[in-house]
């Protein structure tokens, strides 16, 4: 099923501030929230819906991609709200906007996990893998989860201690006396750091972060008729969070390839062909590059400089819908710039020949003869 407009889902327009976006996404978190609505599975569907939505138009680059391509700009989707993440991650990253509606960041019982970072990579296409699509394998350099102690930080056979100072919470509160009255403000345990626990005795290889560097081959797939510039986001390939946590996304951000005789204007490719004057004056079968291979075109006789040929559907797909751009080909003739003797004996023949003096036609006579009205 496709996915609904994220603008949509918060009721908001397009040109929706920060404080918009938040506040709208807040009031559809706290419609929807599980603990408002137990059991009611069409609510939770659309308490992950706004979160999605609110992952991306939160984000400024997200939402710019998103503006500008799409769901398709985002590699197909968010952050993966919808379906790959849980209630709890949820709750881990946006709890705060709840504020104290349903206890501590939204839940009363959920503790922080760590999200790690995002990655940036850049990917080279050509101008024939862009009007295809094409699966990419990219080797990446990131944080993994360590295997001596399976990402949790702690050496095995340790074990953790519940936080003191927020007895397993990850939040502390502290109430506070003003002219208005007692104000109570809950924010993250600075002991924990919003785990809730305390290791024991941390891994060796890891030094309990959870996390080592390492490499990772990585499978793209980049649809046909992406853009310079355009950037594509995978969920959850990017570097793992720390103790347990989860990963951020790798960004991949798509270069194109200068083609030697092609150059790309939106979905149109444009080629410069230069032929004689003979083959402008008697016509002529060239070939023309495209971006798989070579076509013939006819070119007919007496065809002029600046001359357009446009070869229909040999262009670049578009990415949101189906249709095709063309191949657009500028005739351009070329004049020799050095003449043999035999050669400029010809060309002056031709010269006192009426048929290659200029001969404009009734408009372009009409047209200068208007010029020549208004300017003398």
């Amino acid at each position: 099923m496709a996915k609904r407009d994220y603008y949509e889902i918060l009721e908001i327009d397009r040109n929706a501030t920060e404080a918009d976006i938040k506040k709208a996404y807040r009031k559809m978190a706290l419609k929807y929230h599980p603990d408002r609505n137990p059991g009611d599975k069409a609510a939770e569907d659309k308490f992950k819906e706004a979160a999605e939505a609110y992952e991306v138009l939160s984000d400024p680059d997200k939402r710019a991609r998103y503006d500008r391509y799409g769901h398709e700009g985002l590699g197909g989707g968010a952050s993966g709200f919808g379906g790959g993440m849980s209630m709890d991650d949820i709750f881990s990253q946006f709890g705060d906007i709840f504020g104290g509606a349903f206890g501590f960041g939204g839940r009363s019982t959920g503790r922080r996990v760590n999200k790690g970072s995002n990655l940036r990579i850049r990917v080279k296409l050509s101008l024939q893998e862009i009007a295809t699509g094409v699966e990419k394998k990219v080797k990446v350099n990131k944080y993994v989860a360590c295997n001596s102690c399976h990402g949790t930080g702690a050496k095995h056979g340790s074990s953790y201690s519940t936080c003191s100072t927020c007895r397993g919470s990850g939040h502390v509160t502290r109430v506070t006396s003003t002219f208005l009255g007692q104000m109570q403000t809950t924010s993250t345990c600075p002991t924990c750091g919003g785990e809730g626990r305390i290791i024991t005795q941390k891994c060796d290889d890891c030094q309990g972060n959870g996390v080592v560097r390492d490499e990772e081959v990585i499978n793209i797939r980049i649809p046909a008729g992406v853009a310079e510039g355009m950037q594509l986001s995978l969920s959850g390939k990017g570097n793992m969070g720390a103790r347990g946590g989860i990963p951020g996304d790798l960004i991949v951000q798509i270069e194109e390839e200068k083609h030697p005789e092609l150059e790309r204007d939106g979905n149109n490719l444009i080629h410069n062909l230069f032929i004689s004057i003979p083959e402008a004056a008697l016509g002529a079968s060239v070939e023309v590059p495209t971006v798989d291979g070579r076509a013939r075109v006819k070119i007919a006789p007496g065809t002029q400089p600046g001359k357009v040929l446009r070869l229909k559907g040999k262009g670049l797909p578009s990415l949101n819908d189906r249709t095709t751009g063309d191949l657009l080909i500028n005739i351009n003739v070329w004049i020799p710039t050095e003449l043999s003797k035999e050669e400029r004996r010809i060309m002056e023949q031709l010269q006192s020949s009426d048929n290659f003096k200029p001969n404009p036609t009734a408009a372009e006579k009409s047209f200068f003869g208007r010029m020549k009205d208004l300017f003398g």
